[in-house]
């Protein structure tokens, strides 16, 4: 089992010298009846290439009424960081401003488990 404390019992630890994998979302609510060209938009990718941003995951999930980003890698909040302030990156987020209902936000994970 792994959670974010240390202290659970059966905790496992990374191997020596491996990156530990971090994971953040990110949690954007969608305008009424933005669901579709959402999912248009995913279809056709991410907007940037996700093995050059340092990401070992990234998957995004749709709801009628939200999205939600999933991040993973070692050093993630720092890499989602820097693929937001890179403008050239991030001008191509620019198509998801017409179907969000304000900005997104950040979620820490605090929970993680696993079959070891």
């Amino acid at each position: 089992m792994t959670d974010r404390s240390d202290e659970g019992e059966g905790a496992q630890e990374p191997p020596r010298g491996a990156e530990k994998t971090e994971r953040v979302a990110v949690i954007a609510k969608l305008r009424p009846g933005s669901r579709e060209r959402a999912s248009q938009i995913l279809a056709e990718g991410a907007p940037y290439e996700l093995g050059e941003a340092g990401f070992r995951r990234h998957s995004v999930f749709l709801a009628e009424d939200a999205l939600v980003f999933v991040f993973e890698g070692a050093g993630i909040e720092e890499l989602v960081r820097e693929l937001v302030d890179d403008p050239t990156r991030s001008a191509a987020f620019s198509v998801w401003g017409p179907l969000l209902q304000g900005t997104p936000t950040l979620a820490r994970e605090e929970f993680y488990w696993e079959v070891g």
